[in-house]
């Protein structure tokens, strides 16, 4: 089978964790292409990852380690970064907001100082709408450049309405989740097809009212529902997701669900937030969002719940102000 690309460097940054290395594998197995690079400072469990990968005996690939962050990014065209702290019991997203923005500020600049000419650059560690942004911000990139992870939400909707209708997942459509990936996120119903039925057709009849709104919760809290299970948070599915989003940015199989993007018109602005969105060689591109009006209030309150994230990072001076965006990154107008 051939790779998805012909050479280009893939760079997987935090890989000595558990969505880490779990993104290395399935880059392997969907052979992006065969020069990746895993970096994670801590070196000793960095080693015994690439041990195991070793183990697993892939053919044709080039696999290298470091931890060191600029030969890890020096030469990337794509990057997929898990390398914040994770979430634990009793926290929520928000929870790791000054610490993971600090990472993600030093990864920017990073990304500016040794792969400018990156083409994609995925951010998945929570959370994730604020990370994402900072990154985007310090690294100087067109906002195309940058995705963040949120279909694990959306996923995590299909997973809902499979088992509680008793049916195939695959009979559940074009679920979506919009705005922040975390506890104000908005679910909605109009977008779902239930075996090529509405959703919203059969809220109220076969799914009663309060039926859906626990199911709606259950989708919020999935994160913590899986801790609360493993003791530990989510990694196989952050991992899948997020190298099908790089391998369509790369030029693979479209990627089908919403993801994390920047967010600038006439409603939403200076935000990065899930949209209704492609991703391509060309990068990551949205366009509005159509539901009823009850999910678009869910979607502003979503809005401005981030926006309220944001404002605190700029106050912790990680970032400066909104109108000074521009001096950091000449893309943000």
């Amino acid at each position: 089978m051939d790779f998805v690309t012909n050479n280009e460097k893939l760079t997987i940054v935090g890989a000595a964790g558990m969505i880490g290395s779990n993104m290395a594998q399935t880059a392997l197995m969907m052979r992006l292409t065969p020069n990746i690079c895993l970096y994670d400072p801590f070196a000793p469990a960095l080693e015994g990852v690439v041990e195991e990968l070793r183990h697993c005996a892939f053919e044709g690939v080039n696999l290298t380690w470091t931890s060191d962050i600029g030969d890890a990014l020096t030469g990337a065209s794509y990057v997929v970064s898990s390398g914040g702290a994770a979430r634990k019991a009793g926290m929520t997203r928000e929870d790791l907001l000054k610490g993971n923005a600090e990472i993600a500020a030093q990864l920017g600049k990073d990304i500016r100082t040794y792969c400018p000419d990156v083409k994609h650059v995925v951010i998945i560690f929570n959370p994730a709408d604020i990370t994402g942004l900072v990154a985007l911000i310090h690294g100087g990139l067109h906002p195309s450049q940058v995705s963040t992870l949120a279909a694990l939400d959306s996923t995590r909707l299909r997973s809902e309405l499979a088992q509680y209708f008793h049916i195939s997942p695959d009979e559940i459509r074009n679920c979506r989740t919009y705005g922040g990936h975390g506890e104000q996120m908005a679910v909605f119903a109009s977008t779902t097809l239930v075996a090529g039925r509405p959703l919203s057709e059969l809220i109220g009849h076969e799914m009663p009212e309060d039926d859906w709104h626990e199911l709606q919760q259950r989708v919020i809290q999935g994160g913590k529902h899986i801790i609360d299970l493993r003791g530990r948070s989510s990694f196989q599915s952050p991992a899948y997701l997020s190298i099908c989003m790089i391998a369509a940015a790369m030029g693979g199989k479209a990627f089908t669900y919403p993801a994390g993007v920047y967010v600038h018109n006439d409603e939403f602005r200076h935000i990065l937030m899930a949209m209704e969105t492609s991703i391509g060689p060309k990068g990551v591109e949205y366009k509005n969002v159509q539901g009823t009006p009850e999910e678009h209030t869910k979607l502003t309150d979503s809005y401005n719940h981030l926006c309220k994230l944001r404002d605190e990072v700029i106050s912790m001076g990680i970032i400066p102000p909104v109108d000074e965006w521009h001096k950091v990154n000449p893309h943000l107008k």
